[in-house]
């Protein structure tokens, strides 16, 4: 089990040293009638003891401590958890305290930071007290509408309504090791359910977190992550990422099928690689949140050159429908912030095994393709690999994509191609040449901008779409 800290304890770690100040209550916001009747809506007997004992316990008056603070560089507001006053569970009082904090954030444009430690919604105020998780979801919507980032980080316990709103329905998710996650409390699981499934480390490996980050680190992740999502001055129409130098063989290939093994080198840098030199530094987001993770696909926001850039990077591998996912998430959130993203091409395709198919392949791809059409922001792309088919398209900008002098892209691999025209294996060879397939058959063909050369040089652009008229294609 996770150790607990109460409310205040859980502030004084994670934000700078005297940088925090509590809202007052918010005026003209009040619970509703019948709440401040004896034992409260509900009549329970007992009720308002049990307040009062938890006031004395905690010194707090309610289960969330809400005001704004400084973590790093960046102001924010800051909701904190008493899990001592009554489980941390949410009440018509609650809700009250979170509209007026969500409300704070929207007025003056700050990120709000969520640290969560709640067994769901008050037993003693009934339905009154679950239809709080509503005003909270709204909340937390015309925030995300108003383009403010929201984190979270879930301590332990997180379970129920809470969960479910403040904790699983932010921007970014982080959780402290151990902590208990889920949205059945302890007492409410089924008595065979494996405990393991409930933990932040089960969550993470599920896709439905973005880290595990220590009690220690806390505080300095938070504000790496508040840098990248709110730190600095966003322009209203963000301009392109511009693409990154190649990092592999400089040559151009003289055949398709060069083009193909060129690809396919092992020792080829790739995504990771790419993203090294092109950040000063970065943080991920991990998971689908639907259940999948792929190792294979690296998504997140990177610092370069004092902006923030989202970047969405294969990594070589057959893309699962988790990975296509978590690049759709990816997208859409950084439209919401207005960053800018990059995405970097490299797959011989997608998964096409049997339980790819069950994880929903065909739906996945389709989500992405979606996101990348309505996509708010600029998206660069660079072909630094394998492009194979639409697994690789999915990710690819239209109209702004760049290839590296070590890349290809196909509508099929070529031996594949070759076996669909029940041609003989060797013939694979000459079928790549007839796919055009090379990085400036890709400039001539228009698929491409151009042909991003080595280090310490410039992009080339051809006659691809949004070049100047009368460029040049880049000669092999």
């Amino acid at each position: 089990m996770a150790e607990r800290a109460n409310a205040r304890e859980a502030i004084a770690g994670v934000v700078d040293e005297g940088a925090f100040t509590e809202l007052p209550a918010r005026e003209g916001v009040s619970a509703p009638e019948g709440v401040s009747a004896p034992d409260g809506p509900l009549g329970w007997e007992g009720y308002d003891a049990s307040r009062a004992r938890a006031g004395e316990r905690t010194g707090e008056t309610e289960s969330v401590v809400c005001g704004t603070a400084r973590i790093g560089s960046a102001e924010v507001v800051l909701i904190s958890f008493e899990f001592g006053f009554l489980g941390g569970s949410l009440g018509e009082r609650t809700g009250d305290l979170l509209e007026a904090a969500y409300t704070q954030a929207r007025e003056r444009r700050l990120p709000v930071v969520s640290l969560i430690a709640t067994g769901g919604s008050r037993m003693q105020e009934g339905m009154r007290a679950l239809l709080q998780l509503q005003r909270v979801a709204r909340q937390s919507a015309l925030t995300r509408a108003a383009g403010l980032p929201q984190l979270a980080v879930v301590r332990d316990p997180t379970t129920g309504g809470g969960w479910a709103t403040l904790g699983a329905g932010a921007d970014v998710i982080l959780a402290l090791p151990g902590a208990q996650i889920g949205f059945a409390g302890s007492r409410v699981r089924p008595a065979d359910a494996d405990p393991y499934a409930y933990t932040a480390e089960a969550q993470l490996a599920a896709g439905h977190i973005d880290a595990v980050v220590s009690r220690d680190e806390l505080r300095a992740t938070l504000g790496r992550w508040l840098t990248l999502l709110a730190g600095g001055v966003r322009d209203a129409v963000p301009s392109a990422a511009p693409p990154p130098e190649g990092r592999g063989r400089a040559g151009l290939p003289a055949t398709g099928w060069e083009a193909v093994l060129q690809a396919r080198v092992p020792q080829r840098p790739r995504a990771a690689a790419y993203l090294d030199a092109y950040f000063t530094h970065r943080e991920e987001i991990t998971g689908d949140r639907c259940g999948g993770t792929d190792p294979g696909m690296l998504c997140g926001f990177g610092r370069r050159e004092g902006r923030t850039i989202a970047y969405a990077a294969q990594c070589g591998t057959a893309t699962l429908p988790a990975g296509y996912r978590t690049a759709a998430r990816l997208v859409r959130l950084a439209g919401r912030l207005g960053i800018p993203v990059l995405t970097l091409v490299d797959t011989p395709g997608a998964a096409n095994d049997a339980e790819a198919e069950r994880a929903g392949a065909g739906s996945a791809i389709a989500d992405l393709f979606a996101a990348m059409a309505t996509a708010t922001v600029p998206v660069t792309t660079l072909l630094i690999g394998e492009g194979g088919s639409g697994g690789a398209l999915a990710l690819s900008a239209p109209d702004n994509t760049w290839a590296t002098p070590d890349s290809y892209f196909s509508v099929i691999a070529p031996e594949l191609a070759a076996a669909i025209l029940k041609r003989a294996p060797e013939e694979a060879r000459v079928t790549a040449d007839q796919l055009r397939l090379r990085p400036q058959d890709l400039v001539s063909l228009g698929v491409v901008r151009g042909i991003v050369p080595g280090q310490g040089t410039g992009p080339r652009t051809g006659p691809g779409p949004g070049t100047s008229p009368g460029a040049g294609p880049v000669e092999a």
